[in-house]
């Protein structure tokens, strides 16, 4: 699993930059109700996303939290309200803001009951009426019928932790209604072979792929054996889904 905070430094340039985070700030307000006034963004990372939706939204106060100390410290220089803080564990009252985010952040929880602690806090957090926001499916936002895709599908993990009947399942337990949905495209994430070679030794993929003992160095070297192996394959389509709280 990689370390967040040594991620912190190059997480944009590595993850499409301002592009990307453009394009998920703008599906996210698209699901956030005009009259919304608070949104908590949890998982915020770096902050760019956050920054971009409270740039995109006058009068929305925009508070975000992480639980890596590297991601919240460069959070804080572009939002200003960052907390460090466990997603599961929010240091918010009960019915404290209108909107939750959670962008590219329940994919990367493999703990049992992590996801559903998650969603419980953002139903806790949330008033009646507010919205939860997040992103479901990441990793399968990738498989765009590449040549990578066929490489990784031996090693795909069986059960996602974001899965969409997943997350519908945990919403409903915790007062939380499906009502929309976006998609919005990972500008600069297709994939080259030699990239996703490198990643596949650092760890890059632990939420997607099961890779015991010399399984990750075995298909790390049928990746760099790819053709064209640093021609980038599409763009991923990412999904979100939007939850009213009863």
């Amino acid at each position: 699993m990689l370390d967040y905070d040594d991620e912190a430094a190059n997480y944009d340039a590595t993850r499409g930059g301002v592009p990307r985070a453009e394009a998920a700030a703008r599906a996210v307000l698209g699901l956030v109700p005009p009259a919304a006034r608070t949104l908590l963004d949890i998982g915020c990372g770096t902050g760019l996303v956050t920054q971009r939706i409270a740039g995109g939204r006058p009068g929305l106060r925009v508070l975000g939290s992480d639980a890596a100390h590297g991601m919240a410290r460069l959070a804080r220089q572009r939002v200003g309200a960052v907390v460090l803080a466990d997603a599961r564990r929010l240091p918010l009252s009960d019915a404290a803001v209108d909107a939750v985010t959670a962008v590219w952040l329940l994919h990367l929880l493999r703990a049992e009951g992590a996801v559903r602690a998650v969603v419980a806090q953002a139903a806790r957090v949330l008033r009646p009426g507010g919205v939860f926001v997040t992103t479901v499916d990441k990793d399968a936002a990738h498989d765009v019928g590449s040549d990578i895709d066929e490489a990784f599908a031996p090693y795909v993990a069986p059960s996602p932790s974001d899965g969409t009947e997943r997350i519908i399942e945990y919403g409903a337990a915790h007062g939380l209604d499906a009502v929309g949905s976006a998609v919005f495209r990972g500008h600069g994430q297709g994939r080259t072979p030699l990239r996703t070679a490198h990643g596949v030794r650092c760890g890059y993929y632990a939420s997607r792929l099961v890779l015991p003992g010399t399984a990750g160095e075995r298909l790390a070297q049928v990746l760099t054996a790819l053709p064209e192996p640093d021609r980038r394959r599409a763009d991923p389509e990412y999904r979100l889904l939007a939850f009213r709280r009863r």
